[in-house]
């Protein structure tokens, strides 16, 4: 949950119940910043928007024709953006529940996706083994960054959105410019896949 929701701990894990059994498989989940809404993409092809004062289901998005593999809020939590197996991005507006544009460009399915702090730019990662950093206005690909040597999984802006992270199955994870695109250093250590990415605040 958003901050200020409390943390998961032994301290009070017993305290910790189940207040939903989504009815689908869910490939990733992400909380609106707001806390209000749960965004799940899943393997029925659809993202389901829950309401967290009830965890009723509000909406189901039907876009795609394969499996949904990510989501993401907007810092304004205004849109959501989802990947899948069709290797495109979509982008969703959420007051009027309607798709608002797809990026295409990806030639193998979009693993990971991102907003800019801003919100004026989308990061996704894909088995292409490139990040792709797309304008959200316009829908214009901005640039591709390409260095990784396996599929990209996991993709994250820093918080004052000057660097932008990729996770990858050739075990590192590498650090770009995010206004320029340069590479600006790899991380290396793992001997696994890289599938999950965060910048501490």
């Amino acid at each position: 949950m958003p901050v200020p929701a409390a943390a998961i701990s032994t301290g009070n894990a017993t305290q910790v119940r189940e207040l939903a059994r989504l009815s689908v498989k869910a490939s990733n989940l992400a909380f609106s910043p707001d806390g209000r809404l749960l965004a799940s993409g899943s393997d029925d092809q659809t993202v389901r928007l829950w309401d967290t004062s009830n965890w009723q289901p509000l909406v189901v998005f039907v876009g795609r024709s394969k499996r949904v593999t990510c989501v993401a809020f907007s810092p304004d939590g205004k849109l959501l953006a989802s990947g899948s197996e069709e290797k495109t991005v979509q982008l969703w507006d959420l007051a009027n529940r309607r798709e608002l544009r797809t990026f295409a460009g990806h030639t193998g399915t979009v693993w990971s996706v991102a907003f800019s702090p801003d919100g004026k730019l989308v990061a996704s990662g894909s088995d292409d083994n490139t990040v792709k950093v797309w304008d959200v206005s316009s829908g214009r690909e901005v640039r591709t960054l390409a260095g990784h040597t396996g599929h990209v999984y996991s993709v994250a802006f820093s918080p004052d959105g000057k660097m932008l992270a990729s996770g990858a199955t050739d075990a590192t994870v590498k650090l770009w410019d995010a206004s320029t695109g340069r590479e600006l250093r790899t991380l290396a250590g793992h001997t696994g896949y890289v599938n999950s990415l965060a910048f501490s605040a």
